[in-house]
């Protein structure tokens, strides 16, 4: 059984190994001048305003959370919707199934003010 996996392990540590090596290589033949303006944070081509490691509010995570989970819900729909025909009534109803937790999610969201912008 080990044997049929062998291939794989083969190709991954050849991808690991060329990985390593050019970023060997680029470290060791790559150019090195730092100097204080390369080193500095970029901020639209002027000074920063503030240091770079500021808070950020919990609402960007949150809105950002938000948007990926729906998102993903976008994703499913698709092959869904392809396959629409083959997957017949126990599909449909599966979708649905997803659909309503994933409205219930939304409408808690939405109750909670996840979604508002003070």
């Amino acid at each position: 059984m080990l044997e049929t996996y062998f291939p794989v392990l083969v190709a991954l540590g050849i991808a690991m190994g060329m990985a390593v090596g050019m970023m060997g290589i680029s470290y060791l033949i790559g150019p090195k001048n730092p100097y204080a303006d390369k080193q500095s944070q970029y901020e639209c081509g002027f000074e920063p305003f503030n240091r770079i490691r500021m808070q950020f509010d919990v609402r960007f995570y949150l809105i950002a959370i938000l948007f990926i989970i729906f998102d993903i819900e976008a994703a499913f729909l698709f092959p869904w919707a392809v396959a629409f025909s083959d997957i017949g009534i126990i599909g449909f109803i599966e979708m649905i199934l997803f659909l309503f937790v994933l409205l219930v999610g939304y409408i808690y969201a939405w109750k909670k003010g996840a979604l508002e912008w003070e």
